[in-house]
């Protein structure tokens, strides 16, 4: 490793990101001299900037919107990135640029730290098909997931999504979301809707099973009208800001050799830092 080592966020904005809060905590409580930084690149950059990524100083980086797809072509991706098609962290094996997807297991990996007893028995609902929901997919048909019913208003974009996995992934219209509800254990919201700025998500939890999870890849706010609803009822939660720490980890260890924790500490920080914007 470098003396002074340092990683990057690569995207196009990218200035609101709390990835460098995130990593540079974690340097300071290893006492690593290292690094973590912004760098805006736009799409008809990026094959010449991770081009030169070593050269740039950098041992890695993690990428987020829009090139996720992008940086899989140009990288080796392992089969997690493959099956998700998308790459969000890249690291160095041997002076080649390989390429994974932490979100799988940031996401797997909350669910299990904020909705302790979630149930992989019975079904859930994923509200979206872009590139979250893609890694949410994944993990719960990883996790063993019997049936995922996978609800957007583009069906063509869902179908691609479900495709690969055949009958564990069920395309649901929109419209018809309330009829899968009822039997679902976990509902997963990886749409826009409800964020800060957004439209509302409409979504009616009263119809939800009372040992229902319910989690939410947004995190401004914090504790969306979802969440609000779900705890009100009484079910199981968890948040997106758990979801982007917990996918910070492997990322992070790839880069520096350490492998770090998500404390109660660090979420802290965070949540003042979103507090404060």
């Amino acid at each position: 490793m470098n003396a002074n080592p340092a990683a990057c966020l690569i995207g196009w904005p990218a200035a609101h990101s709390r990835s460098p809060l995130i990593h540079k905590y974690w340097l300071k409580q290893f006492g690593i001299a290292g690094d973590y930084r912004i760098e805006a690149v736009e799409p008809a950059a990026l094959a010449d900037f991770i081009g030169s990524l070593a050269a740039r100083g950098y041992c890695g980086a993690n990428v987020t919107i829009p090139h996720k797809e992008q940086a899989l072509a140009l990288s080796v991706p392992d089969a997690r990135a493959r099956a998700v098609g998308a790459a969000n962290t890249l690291y160095f094996v041997e002076g080649e640029l390989h390429s994974t997807n932490t979100d799988v297991e940031g996401f797997i990996g909350n669910l299990d730290a904020s909705a302790t007893g979630w149930s992989v028995d019975g079904e859930a609902v994923v509200l979206g098909a872009g590139g979250s929901a893609r890694a949410v997919v994944y993990g719960l048909v990883e996790r063993g997931v019997a049936r995922v019913h996978l609800v957007n208003r583009s069906r063509d974009r869902a179908r691609a999504l479900a495709q690969p996995y055949g009958e564990r992934v069920r395309v649901v219209a929109w419209e018809e979301v309330g009829a899968v509800l009822p039997e679902a254990g976990l509902v997963v919201n990886t749409t826009s809707l409800g964020m800060r700025g957004q439209p509302p998500l409409p979504l009616d939890v009263s119809v939800l099973r009372t040992d229902a999870t319910v989690a939410d890849l947004v995190y401004v706010p914090l504790d969306t009208a979802l969440l609000q609803a779900a705890k009100a009822r009484g079910l199981r939660t968890a948040d997106g800001l758990g979801m982007l720490l917990h996918q910070a980890v492997r990322g992070f260890e790839l880069w520096f050799g350490q492998r770090p924790q998500v404390t109660p500490e660090l979420r802290a920080l965070v949540e003042a830092d979103l507090a404060a914007a």
